[in-house]
């Protein structure tokens, strides 16, 4: 791995960040180059400030933009491609999560064999793996077990055929007539400091007297922390430039999880933040019989007025069964096969993700401080 270098799409995203301020740790590695739509003025600053001998460059363009990612490619060892959007309630157009986690992946896939690039690790999701039943029960699954998702809607769609266009594409010859070796990583629900999903809960709790709503009373599922998922794709690129350990870690995927407790999502988020006062919600729910069968009405009233009025309903049955089964899976394979052993431990995970709740309800007072007169 003398003198190679990385290209991390997706790098301004929750997950990306955390990825190049583990990469630029590596040995021999001369570059990163962060690539995003926009990054934020303060993660540009956080990746200038960073004390390594790696050089970090950001890279702002678009991941359906053929020339820009002819550019970022040109010249890089490793490919990590976490850009994607990630939406499961229906508020983006289909055709735009379609575009860009299937068709900026097949691109991307595409010019790394035009620059010859001979590593590609793909960030993909335990969404491709289902679950598709609310009544459907696995616990500790495994990647020799079939699990597949069958779901329509378009993240779990997009999701599902571009980790299949990234395995395919394993031992595909390069322009150079190198062969390129692909992997691909499926995390469990990714939890910690920045998450858009725990900031948004947050943010309607303090709104709503310190409450948090329910998401996911039915589940049991085994989170993951950030700062483990993205120490995966470290050792999967250490694993794929290993000439003795690339053939047999090209073309698979592996669940990533780590020791975080089998929960429901409703736990994970109470035990995250009721350091800071906030409390469950103890009022009268549906049975879960009934709430699926309520999103099918909300799916059937949005499709009916779709011709006259776009109508986005508040909950899908594919949210409804993602955040109310019984779905866990082993990182055993990774273990086995990358090396993995999570770099964070449960302890470490809560604390350091509780410390960032209290810092978002600290600027909730001080707006309030602000607008009162």
């Amino acid at each position: 791995m003398t003198g190679w270098s990385c290209l991390v799409t997706g790098a301004g995203g929750f997950l990306g960040q955390r990825i190049v301020h583990l990469l630029v740790q590596e040995k021999e590695l001369q570059e990163v180059r962060a690539l995003d739509k926009v990054f934020r003025p303060e993660t540009t600053e956080k990746f200038s400030k960073l004390q390594t001998k790696s050089k970090v460059t950001v890279l702002e363009g678009d991941i359906l933009d053929a020339q820009c990612l002819k550019r970022a490619c040109q010249g890089i060892s490793v490919v990590i491609h976490t850009a994607a959007v990630i939406d499961v309630s229906g508020v983006t157009p289909s055709q735009t999560i379609l575009d860009v986690n299937l068709k900026g992946t097949q691109l991307l896939l595409k010019t790394c064999v035009q620059a010859s690039v001979p590593t590609f690790i793909y960030t993909s999701s335990v969404d491709v793996a289902g679950p598709n039943s609310y009544k459907e029960i696995v616990k500790n699954g495994h990647e020799e077990e079939h699990h597949e998702s069958v779901w329509s809607d378009p993240y779990p769609y997009s999701k599902r055929l571009a980790e299949k266009a990234v395995l395919a594409a394993s031992g595909s010859t390069l322009k150079n007539g190198g062969t390129l070796y692909t992997c691909s990583l499926r995390p469990m629900y990714i939890y910690g400091e920045g998450s858009s999903f725990i900031s948004a809960l947050v943010t309607r709790a303090l709104k709503n007297e310190g409450i948090l709503e329910v998401t996911g009373k039915f589940s049991i599922a085994n989170p993951v922390y950030v700062g483990n998922v993205a120490w995966a794709h470290i050792l999967a690129s250490r694993a794929l430039q290993d000439p003795k350990r690339a053939p047999k870690v090209q073309g698979q995927f592996y669940y990533i999880s780590d020791e975080t407790p089998h929960q429901s999502y409703d736990d994970l988020n109470y035990t995250l933040s009721k350091e800071w006062g906030f409390c469950r919600d103890s009022s009268w729910s549906l049975p879960l019989s009934l709430l699926y069968w309520l999103a099918f009405l909300f799916e059937a009233v949005s499709f009916l007025l779709r011709p006259i009025f776009k109508y986005q309903p508040p909950i899908n049955r594919h949210l409804v069964t993602l955040t109310n089964s019984v779905f866990t899976f082993s990182y055993e394979k990774a273990q086995r096969d990358l090396d993995y052993v999570p770099l964070f431990s449960w302890e470490e995970a809560k604390q350091k993700t509780g410390e960032w709740i209290g810092s978002l309800v600290e600027l909730h007072k001080e707006a309030l401080k602000r607008k009162t007169p």
